[in-house]
Order: C-alpha cells, then sequence, then structure tokens
C-alpha cells in the first residue's frame, strides 16, 4: 500500500556503480512510505557529493489518479518515465522555469514526487546552486530554506529536464542509499497533497508524507497531526 512505511528488510539499496551495492531487485519496492528517510545522493561534476535525506513526498497513483500526469493511462514523450520500471526519475519543469523530480514507482504510470529534503552534506554547494537560481538581491539562505520544496531541492541539486529518464540504481551521478533511522507510523504524517487544485475527491486523499517534527518540510498540516495525537498515534509536542 502506498501509505506503508519503511522496515528493516524494504529498503531502496544503492545500487550504483559507484556504490558498490549488488541488490538489483530493491528499486522495485518504491513506496511514498518507504522512501521516507533515504538519503538522496548527487555527485557534481567537480566531484562534490550533495546528499539529503527525503523527508517529505506525494504519491501519484496511476491511470485513476486525476491529479497524476498519467491519469487516464495516457503516456506521452513527457512522462515516459512515469511507466519505465521502478527506480527511474522522471523529471519535468513548471511555469517554464522550475524543475520538479519524481521517481517511478510500483503501479502502471505511478511515481513518488520528492517535495523536501534535509540537507546534509554540501550545503555550501547546495546554497551556490540555489543562489544562482535566484534574481536580483536576495537574502543568504538559511539551511532550512534550501531543500524545502520540490522545486527548490531541484536547484538546490543542479537537477534539469537532463535526468528525466535516468536509473537511480545505475546512474553514477544520482543514486540513493539506506537512512539510519527508520521512522514508524507514528512519525509520519498522511495528508493531503499540494497544488493539485480542482481535481475532485482526488484533492482529498492523503498522499502527502511527511518526517513529523521535522523542520524541513515545506508545509505542517497542524490540524491532521492532532488528530492523530487524539487517537494515540503520536504524542502531543
Amino acid at each position: 500500500m502506498w501509505c506503508s512505511l519503511p522496515t528493516a528488510s524494504s529498503q531502496l539499496s544503492c545500487t550504483a556503480p559507484c556504490c558498490g551495492a549488488e541488490n538489483t531487485e530493491t528499486a522495485s519496492i518504491l513506496t511514498p512510505g518507504t522512501i521516507i528517510s533515504m538519503i538522496l545522493v548527487r555527485k557534481l561534476p567537480d566531484g562534490r557529493e550533495l546528499w539529503g535525506r527525503i523527508v517529505e513526498t506525494e504519491a501519484y497513483l496511476g491511470g485513476e489518479d486525476e491529479a497524476s500526469h498519467s491519469k487516464g493511462g495516457k503516456q506521452t514523450q513527457r512522462n515516459a518515465a512515469m511507466f519505465m520500471k521502478p527506480g527511474t526519475l522522471y523529471v519535468y519543469q513548471i511555469y517554464g522555469i522550475h524543475f520538479c523530480m519524481n521517481v517511478s514507482s510500483q503501479g502502471e504510470g505511478a511515481a513518488v514526487l520528492l517535495r523536501s529534503l534535509e540537507p546534509l552534506r554540501g550545503l555550501d554547494a547546495m546554497r551556490e546552486l540555489r543562489n544562482a537560481s535566484r534574481k536580483g538581491p536576495t537574502k543568504p539562505l538559511k539551511d532550512w530554506q534550501l531543500c524545502n520544496g520540490p522545486s527548490k531541492l531541484c536547484q538546490a541539486l543542479g537537477i534539469d529536464k537532463a535526468f528525466d529518464q535516468r536509473d537511480l540504481t545505475q546512474d553514477a551521478a544520482i543514486w540513493m542509499v539506506p537512512g539510519h533511522d527508520l521512522p514508524g507510523e507514528q512519525d509520519v504524517v498522511a495528508t493531503t497533497r499540494i497544488g493539485i487544485g480542482n481535481t475532485g475527491e482526488w484533492a482529498q486523499k492523503p498522499l502527502r508524507f511527511y518526517l513529523r517534527g521535522n523542520k524541513f518540510v515545506s508545509v505542517v498540516d497542524k490540524k491532521t497531526e492532532r488528530e492523530m495525537a487524539a487517537m494515540g498515534q503520536i504524542s502531543c509536542s
């Protein structure tokens, strides 16, 4: 299920050549829940590595999902990556300016949008890349502002359309490794997705997932967190 959370036996191991991992099947278990707390690694052309912990995602379920680019099972040149094997990057442009990065997942035309990262390594390089995308005089970016949004994290990692259809299990410039701390169900909030417009009942489905209490999340749903606390799923903070 899309809301399933990671276990010790369901991690996506890095199989990029530079990592030396050998598991070639783990990409097939990608879901928005299991990907939370995974580490995304981006190696820049100059050799610097940028590391970020995935703390927020959104699920797009394929043909039945009215908010998905693959709704109705429609496959185009733009969304082809959504129909490729799990672990394939789907990168698209919005407003003709910004990029968003998804990872194809289980299910025909299904994908996981990466919404926010917690920067772990290479923050200076991330800041350089973000500043290069900003116009005019700007205030210095705080650490929590580097990757707290789908387009921001693409800027911080230097991700553009050239990364579309790349395989996370094989690529030498971008890959994933397991995180050290796997969240429990009480640590992950499931709530509605952001910016999907008039998509009927799909706009209300809890298909956005984020790590509760993490300051790098783009948008916090306090109402859902209070409801979870009332049901005893999480402790009040």
